[in-house]
């Protein structure tokens, strides 16, 4: 069996939903989701949070997860990239424990609506292609960039042009060229593509569509639409929360 390792950022500060990681959804903390998601999963073989953050690592252990290590202030500023967080953790697991894993899952805490069977399906993905640097989900956005705007000098100017297409910003969305949002539910990366391209893509990126709703969790809005739909679908499905595989 492959080794794969569920890699879920955490860091503890927040501008737009402050302290949100650890914030209560549906009667759980709102990591405890991605965890959960990653015990159930039938590929994922470990689970490790990358936190900088006391609180968010006792509550990771407490949900089974491991926290082998606490992220440097440094790598959990606002402008930390994935990259560097990713980086810190693959670099830290092989020079500490000799550990490296086959495929990283990237699970966004922010994200509590993950099927585990759509996140088994991307990692399967990426196994039948030894070529591919990388997987990202991906789903239709709402809006088009072919009808978005600069504001430069006070005046509109378009985003985006295309070739053969007068006026764009103007023109049915049928007409325009066909444009895919990275939604956040699932990512996967190779080891190789963080540590010797230094990217989390890397130059052969699989397309990995998803009809689920990404759910993602950044402002309050967002946490009580998510918790509604968290309780519709326990309702629905009883309260049937999976056991860890393969705890800390």
């Amino acid at each position: 069996m492959s080794e794969v390792l569920a890699l879920i950022p955490a860091r503890g500060g927040s501008k737009g939903l402050p302290r949100k990681n650890v914030l209560p959804l549906a009667g759980r903390p709102l990591i405890a989701y991605s965890i959960e998601g990653a015990h159930a999963s039938q590929l994922i073989t470990r689970t490790v949070v990358s936190t900088d953050d006391e609180e968010i690592a006792e509550i990771a252990r407490a949900h089974a997860a491991e926290v082998p290590f606490m992220r440097p202030a440094e790598l959990a500023r606002d402008e930390s990239t994935d990259v560097e967080v990713f980086r810190h953790a693959l670099e830290w697991l092989r020079d500490e424990e000799g550990y490296g894993p086959e495929l990283v899952v990237h699970l966004r805490p922010t994200n509590p609506l993950r099927r585990p069977e759509v996140i088994d399906d991307a990692i399967r993905r990426m196994l039948d292609e030894p070529l591919a640097d990388a997987l990202r989900s991906v789903s239709l956005p709402k809006q088009t960039p072919y009808k978005m705007w600069r504001i430069e000098g006070g005046e509109l100017v378009p985003l985006l042009d295309v070739e053969g297409i007068r006026d764009p910003h103007s023109r049915p969305r049928q007409q325009l060229p066909e444009v895919w949002w990275q939604n956040g539910y699932v990512d996967v990366v190779r080891p190789q593509t963080v540590l010797e391209l230094d990217s989390m893509t890397g130059r052969r990126v699989l397309a990995f569509v998803t009809q689920d709703s990404p759910g993602e969790i950044d402002y309050a809005e967002g946490l009580r639409e998510t918790e509604e739909l968290l309780r519709a679908r326990e309702a629905s499905l009883g309260e049937s929360r999976p056991e860890p595989r393969h705890p800390a």
